[in-house]
C-alpha cells in the first residue's frame, strides 16, 4: 500500500489554493447550511459555494431527481446535442422564469463556468457590433479567463495575465466618487466628444452588485440612467448576474428591481441548482449571428447539471415565496449589521442587497480577523472587497432564521473582540 503523505494538499497541490488557507479543515459532507469536517466537526455555512449553493448542501429535492437520473442511465455528457434533460430545463426556464417577466430572450450553452459564460457575451457583443472595446466599472470582477479579466479591476487578479490587458476601458462605479462627481457625467461627454480618444464601445458591462469588489450596490436608478445612455447610443448592455443571478438579491434577477431589460445576462454559479457546473449566456433575439460552432465548449452540455436546474426552478420559483424571504433574510442580517455599525460608529458600516450583505471595516485587516475568530467559532465567512476590508455573507436562500441567528452571534461577537 503506498503510503500517502498526511500533508498531501500542502506537497502536492499548487500554491494558488486559497480559501483553504482562511478555513483549515479536511472537509467531508454537507447538508443544506452546514459542513462537516472529517474529525465531525460542524460550521454553518455563510459563504454557499460563494453563490453557488443558494439552495444549500446536498439539497434534498433536488439530490432525489439526480440519483434519480444518474441510476436510470441518463445522458451524462451531451456537448451540443438535444436530449430530453436540455429540452426540459429550456421549456421550464421559459415559462418559470422569461415568460412571467416578459423577457425574449435566447438561451447559449457557453460552458461550465461563469467566465465562460463572460467570454461567450463578450465575442458576441463583438461580433454584433464590429466594434472591439468593452467598457467596464471600477472593482468589477468578471472571471479569470483573459477577455474576463480584461474587464476586471483587481489590479492582483490583471497581473496574472501576464500580457497587457488591452481593449477595455473602466469607468466609475456608482457612488465611487461617495456622490461628489455626477453620474455618467464624465463618460457621456467623453462617448459624444470626437476628440476624447474614446472609441465607440461594442458594449458596457455590469454587475448590480459588485460582490467580489466589496459588496457595491447600484442603485435602480444608476442601472437605469446607465441602461438609457447605452441605449441612446447603441451600445450593448451586458449584465453579469453570474453571483447575483438566481434570486440572491430577492428577484430571479438581480436587475429586476430597476426596471432594465439588458441585452445580454451572464448566468452561472446556482443556475445549476445543486452546485453542479453549469452556464447560461441569454441575449436578445436579433443579437443570435452566431455561425453553427463558432462558440462552443466540450462541457456546455452538462446534463445532470440541467436536470437539477430545472428541478430547483420548478420547486423554488413558481411563486415569490422565495423572493420574499430572501429580503425579510437580508433585512435580518442588515439590522444585525446596522447595530454593530451603531455600536462601532466610524469603524465599521454596512451595505448590500437580499442575501448579499457586507460588513465594512475602516481598518482593512479586521475584516480578516473577523473571519478568522468566526472559523474559530464554526463559522464560514469570507472577505471581499480590494483591500479585503469587507466581511461579505452569502448564506443559502434556504437557510434557516435560527441558524441566520446563530451565525450573526458569532460574527457580533467577533467583531467586538476585534473592535474593542
Amino acid at each position: 500500500m503506498t503510503n500517502i503523505d498526511t500533508n498531501i494538499f500542502e506537497s502536492l497541490e499548487s500554491e494558488v489554493r486559497s480559501y483553504s488557507r482562511g478555513w483549515p479543515a479536511v472537509f467531508e459532507s454537507a447538508s443544506g447550511s452546514w459542513i462537516r469536517d472529517e474529525n465531525g466537526r460542524d460550521y454553518l455555512d455563510f459563504f454557499a459555494g460563494a453563490g453557488s449553493l443558494n439552495y444549500g448542501h446536498n439539497n434534498p429535492v433536488l439530490k432525489s431527481a439526480l440519483v434519480d437520473y444518474i441510476v436510470g442511465d441518463g445522458i451524462t455528457h451531451g456537448l451540443d446535442m438535444s436530449t430530453v434533460a436540455k429540452r426540459d430545463l429550456l421549456e421550464t426556464f421559459q415559462d418559470k422564469i422569461l415568460k412571467p417577466r416578459g423577457l425574449d430572450y435566447k438561451v447559449q450553452f457557453p460552458g461550465p463556468t461563469g467566465t465562460n459564460t463572460v467570454e461567450a457575451a463578450l465575442k458576441l457583443a463583438r461580433k454584433v457590433t464590429g466594434r472591439s472595446s468593452i467598457i467596464n466599472f471600477t472593482n468589477a470582477f468578471h472571471g479569470m479567463t483573459l477577455g474576463a479579466l480584461s474587464v476586471t479591476g483587481n489590479s492582483m487578479k490583471r497581473a496574472g495575465a501576464g500580457i497587457p490587458l488591452v481593449h477595455a476601458t473602466p469607468m466609475p462605479f456608482d457612488n465611487y466618487f461617495d456622490g461628489v462627481t455626477e453620474d455618467f457625467h464624465w463618460f457621456s461627454r467623453v462617448l459624444d466628444d470626437s476628440g476624447s480618444g474614446l472609441n465607440r464601445p461594442a458594449a458596457v458591462i455590469v454587475e448590480t452588485v459588485q460582490g467580489e469588489g466589496g459588496v457595491n450596490v447600484a442603485r435602480p436608478e444608476w442601472l437605469r440612467a446607465l441602461a438609457d445612455l447605452c441605449a441612446e447610443r447603441d451600445i450593448l448592455l451586458i449584465v453579469d448576474d453570474v453571483q447575483m443571478g438566481c434570486g440572491r438579491t430577492g428577484p430571479f434577477f438581480s436587475f429586476e428591481i430597476a426596471g432594465i431589460t439588458p441585452d445580454i445576462v451572464c448566468l452561472s454559479k446556482s443556475i445549476g441548482g445543486y452546485g453542479l457546473p453549469m452556464a447560461l449566456t441569454l441575449f436578445k433575439r436579433e443579437l443570435d449571428v452566431w455561425g453553427p460552432g463558432e462558440h462552443n465548449g466540450t462541457f456546455r452540455g452538462n446534463n445532470p447539471s440541467f436536470v437539477t436546474s430545472k428541478v430547483a426552478l420548478d420547486h423554488y420559483w413558481s411563486d415569490d415565496t422565495l423572493h420574499k424571504s430572501t429580503l425579510a433574510k437580508g433585512e435580518k442580517i442588515h439590522q444585525a449589521f446596522t447595530e454593530l455599525a451603531n455600536q462601532f460608529e466610524g469603524s465599521v458600516s454596512t451595505r448590500g442587497r437580499g442575501l448579499v450583505q457586507g460588513l465594512v471595516f475602516d481598518e482593512p485587516e479586521r475584516a480578516g480577523k473577523v473571519c478568522a475568530l468566526a472559523f474559530d467559532e464554526g463559522l464560514l465567512a469570507e472577505t471581499s472587497g480590494p483591500s479585503d476590508e469587507v466581511v461579505k455573507l452569502l448564506p443559502a436562500l434556504t437557510i434557516t432564521d435560527e441558524e441566520l441567528d446563530h451565525g450573526l452571534a458569532i460574527l457580533a461577537d467577533a467583531t467586538g473582540k476585534v473592535c474593542s
